[in-house]
């Protein structure tokens, strides 16, 4: 043995080798390329044992006694050998796995949702893979048949966009695929919304119960159908009060603070201030909320979503909560019906919502 010019010692590679035929036989797979994954041939030549026995044991099929079955398994642990399902799921015709695309992983919103849908898709014996296409169409239409490109059986999808004809190919090739929170645009398919007309009408009636009459109304873009919606609902339940409704008093667009922000201030001051604010999403209420604390004057606020901290405030927070864990359950199901064979028919599934009263919304108006 030598040292090399840093004073480490130098093993040569003959006395560094096992002689045993089992590393022998390691070190022959080890040396072809780096990264090279076991296969069943390598776990056979280790325990001694013919090809169909590996696969008996490694696919769980009977025919083996325990002693060889000992034997592979420790062949299979020695080379850290992991079943490739690939050839397996392919003479099935099916991957056992879902997608799931999203419109933003950091909304806690799609939290329980995320996980419903992973929860059902467990219980199938089904991976999900998911993706948030940040509300945009094209990234949605990128992910999602990058996902049917890598053979999933089915997609659950929060649409961005507005025309998923591109999708047409895919259904005809057998993916299932449910639209969750919005519809799909221009083709029929399954879906499964929150009741976002209704929830909103009640939330609206519920500051109009309360007194007020000038009520702003700050939501998401108007191209999205959970923003239109809403906005509905909103028009409806003044309508029903027989309360004309200002243009000042709406503002949809983008969801960031500072667009947030500059409509809220814009409703709460001038000479008739709105007395009370309905919030579109769990976004557009933080930021509202921020807005409020800093005024002198008590605004009455109801927020379509729940928020984290909610109860917490003071006064909490009134909002019209949806329930996303039954929405996901909902539509992994129903993706998971279609797979069986047993849903033909593309359905629309609309939940019901549930209004929260914490104090914000029972405010009555100042003037």
């Amino acid at each position: 043995m030598d040292d090399d010019r840093t004073g480490h010692r130098i093993v040569p590679e003959a006395i560094r080798r096992s002689d045993h035929p089992a590393d022998r036989h390691s070190d022959r797979l080890s040396g072809t390329r780096y990264g090279n994954r076991p296969t069943m041939k390598d776990v056979a030549a280790r325990a001694g044992v013919g090809l169909k026995t590996v696969s008996r044991v490694v696919n769980g099929e009977p025919g083996v006694t325990p002693e060889t079955e000992r034997r592979v398994q420790e062949a299979i642990d020695a080379l850290g050998f992991r079943r490739n399902d690939s050839a397996r799921v392919l003479r099935k015709g099916r991957t056992a796995s879902i997608g799931l695309v999203l419109e933003d992983l950091a909304d806690p919103f799609y939290g329980p949702l995320s996980r419903a849908v992973e929860e059902v898709a467990r219980a199938h014996g089904a991976l999900l893979i998911n993706g948030s296409s940040a509300e945009d169409p094209d990234r949605e239409q990128e992910l999602a048949l990058a996902l049917c490109a890598r053979r999933v059986d089915g997609l659950v999808i929060i649409p961005a966009g507005d025309d998923h004809r591109y999708l047409e190919p895919e259904l005809k090739a057998g993916v299932a695929t449910v639209f969750v929170d919005r519809p799909a645009g221009k083709i029929d398919a399954d879906c499964v919304l929150s009741d976002n007309y209704g929830g909103a009408r009640d939330g609206v009636a519920h500051l109009i119960a309360h007194g007020h009459r000038r009520i702003g109304f700050v939501g998401d873009m108007p191209r999205i159908h959970t923003a239109a919606e809403r906005l509905r609902g909103y028009r409806a339940a003044m309508e029903d009060a027989g309360i004309p409704v200002e243009d000042s008093w709406m503002s949809l667009g983008v969801t960031d603070p500072e667009r947030v922000r500059d409509a809220a201030e814009g409703m709460l001051s001038g000479p008739s201030p709105v007395t009370a604010i309905f919030a579109g999403n769990n976004r557009v209420t933080v930021t509202v909320i921020r807005v409020l604390a800093e005024q002198t004057r008590r605004v009455a606020l109801v927020g379509f979503d729940d928020i984290e901290l909610a109860d917490l405030l003071e006064p909490g927070v009134t909002v019209v909560a949806q329930d996303a864990a039954a929405i996901g359950r909902s539509a992994a199901e129903r993706l998971f019906r279609q797979l069986d064979g047993t849903l033909i028919t593309p359905e629309r599934i609309e939940l019901p919502t549930r209004l929260i009263t914490r104090g914000s919304g029972e405010l009555p108006p100042t003037d």
